[in-house]
């Protein structure tokens, strides 16, 4: 099982450095919302593109699952408030940020270092022009493309917000691993998806892991009885009480590869969360997900225009918010130690994302 994935890897990047190459052949498709543009940058920062992803082909070299954390972490954005980097801010004295509300308690920590570390490399080459929200819709895509999924373009001019949304609202806007498909399909709804373009995001669950407090109540006091017997009893082995600190894979098929075998897992009984097995069980969804277990391409199609239209939710533009120095900070709460820090960061990018 080493020696496999560890080819999936290399044949990974090896593929990922072609696509590098073809990356200003990718066609941008889909609306866009006004004051986006497919080559916002084009004049300021002509090598945004290319930065984010030689630089994620690098971390991901390391630690391929980095990508899952980074695209758990746009889609935790962009679902609260919009796609402007409210998730990206630390709470203040003033109260808890998005980070301390339960959903978000368990996005990965070295996310946050990643994107602020991208941010300085493009702030050196290029100025501060290019916002901490751009910066992760990209990386989140790089993530999907590095990680063996469908390329697409994003389209880019988003500001970063100014304030984060209370612990209460993030919980509002999150759907939950517990929902049963009916709570899904109207929380996507509510942000005008509909039940395909949600079945196609929630494939977004081919890459990543999961906590055992998450899995626990699907096996304890008794099996849901919608999970496969086998598959039951190996998380029983992983998670043998609601407070272990073990994980467990989202696809035990293919786990570090963007693919379609997440459907393949559900067709089967194993998906790990009530909200994704159901999408099998519930006669809505349940010819949506064979049809994209059947046909991987037809889910990469489905899977980049629902990405692309994610990315544009609740986007500020022109003269709304900001460019954050810090992608953690606000501007206006960062001017006394910002020159310093940037300076430092500029010098050495490596060192300020917490990589020695």
């Amino acid at each position: 099982m080493a020696t496999s994935s560890s080819s999936s890897l290399v044949s990974l990047l090896l593929i990922s450095s072609l696509l590098l190459a073809s990356l200003s052949e990718a066609k941008p498709s889909g609306p866009v919302v006004s004051g986006l543009s497919w080559a916002f940058y084009q004049k300021s920062c002509p090598k945004l593109e290319s930065i984010i992803r030689k630089q994620l082909q690098k971390v991901f070299k390391k630690d391929i699952g980095q990508a899952a954390g980074l695209l758990r972490l746009h889609f935790h954005d962009c679902f609260v408030q919009g796609c402007e980097g409210s998730v990206l801010l630390e709470g203040s004295a003033g109260g808890p940020g998005e980070q301390q509300a339960i959903p978000n308690l368990t996005l990965r920590k070295e996310g946050f270092e990643i994107l602020n570390d991208l941010r300085a490399r493009i702030h050196k080459e290029c100025g501060r022009v290019v916002s901490c929200s751009d910066i992760l819709a990209l990386a989140a895509r790089d993530s999907v493309v590095l990680s063996g999924g469908p390329e697409y373009d994003v389209p880019l001019g988003r500001r970063d917000g100014l304030r984060f949304a209370t612990v209460d609202t993030t919980m509002a806007n999150l759907p939950s691993p517990f929902d049963k498909t009916t709570a899904i399909l109207n929380n996507f709804d509510s942000k005008n998806f509909d039940a395909k373009e949600t079945v196609a995001l929630s494939g977004g669950h081919s890459i990543g892991i999961s906590h055992c407090p998450v899995i626990h109540p699907r096996l304890f006091p008794t099996v849901d009885p919608t999970m496969d017997k086998t598959f039951a009893q190996n998380l029983k082995k992983i998670c043998p009480t609601a407070n272990s600190n073990n994980t467990a894979v989202l696809d035990i098929r293919s786990p570090n590869v963007f693919d379609n075998k997440y459907y393949v897992d559900l067709m089967n009984r194993q998906g790990l969360f009530t909200s994704d097995q159901d999408l099998y069980t519930d006669k809505r969804t349940r010819g949506i997900v064979t049809s994209f277990a059947v046909d991987q391409k037809l889910f990469f199609d489905e899977f980049a225009k629902a990405m692309i239209k994610m990315s544009q939710l609740g986007v500020l533009t022109g003269n709304q918010g900001e460019i954050r120095a810090n992608c953690s900070v606000r501007n206006a709460n960062n001017e006394n130690f910002l020159a310093s820090v940037v300076e430092e960061a500029v010098e050495e990018p490596g060192v300020w994302a917490g990589f020695k």
